[in-house]
């Protein structure tokens, strides 16, 4: 079993060095532990180190896991995977954010499911910044149209954008696609006051990964989501059957 603990404290060691380089509060950049393929229990510790926010990838694997996690009721959940319009229920109604809308369809739908008695779902749209054929996302180009139409609907709260760069190895055009990313988020901002919705300013940047942590920070990223460096080498992925 990986020191869980251990590895938490060395990437939040590097969260907050990072921020003091970028000359920003590490209180501004929220660290999503990402939990995909892991076992509940390696959630179980990370939370007993006092991690609270937790991403995961595949809906029935993160169902299982909120059932075996029911009695720690402070657990923030993020579902930051590919998003199929049958599991749009069963995302509304089990998570406090969604990072990865680039469809209208699926923010309907999750605004449509969100069930009143909840706060407003947290969403990020994604972004494809650097346009590889293999990574989902709305284009740059196509992103403010989306945005105007989804922060437009009921239920939901359009927080901010979400990426994930090509992978570089030089720190310097890590940070080019993530000062893109902060751009983006800038001119949607400036924008915004031609539709007021009363639902603010976007505020989120969801970037930066085990490997380019510092260079998202640098650029601006409220929050981060690591998982190998906080768990270890993934798992085998579930085979992840639809959700009834």
């Amino acid at each position: 079993m990986h020191k869980i603990d251990e590895k938490l404290a060395n990437v939040t060691a590097r969260l907050t060095q990072a921020a003091l380089q970028a000359h920003r509060s590490d209180a501004d950049i929220a660290l999503i532990a990402v939990s995909k393929t892991q076992p509940a229990e390696c959630l179980r510790q990370a939370y007993q180190a006092g991690q609270r926010r937790f991403g995961e990838n595949y809906l029935q694997e993160a169902l299982d896991k909120q059932q075996a996690l029911a009695d720690l009721p402070d657990i923030e959940w993020h579902f930051i995977g590919p998003i199929q319009s049958n599991k749009t229920r069963a995302i509304a109604e089990h998570f406090a954010w969604v990072h990865s809308v680039d469809r209208l369809k699926i923010a309907k739908r999750l605004s449509e499911q969100r069930p009143v008695t909840m706060p407003a779902l947290n969403i990020c749209l994604q972004v494809n910044i650097d346009g590889e054929d293999s990574k989902s996302g709305v284009t740059p180009e196509q992103l403010p149209a989306l945005a105007r139409e989804v922060n437009a609907l009921p239920n939901i709260h359009l927080r901010g954008l979400m990426a994930i760069p090509a992978p570089q190895s030089d720190a310097h055009k890590q940070r080019e696609s993530f000062t893109r990313m902060h751009q983006l988020l800038v001119a949607l901002n400036e924008t915004s006051s031609e539709a007021p919705t009363g639902k603010g300013p976007l505020d989120s940047l969801s970037m930066g990964m085990s490997a380019d942590l510092e260079a998202a920070v640098s650029a601006g990223a409220t929050m981060v989501r690591i998982g190998t460096d906080i768990f270890g080498p993934r798992a085998t992925p579930p085979t992840n059957p639809p959700h009834k």
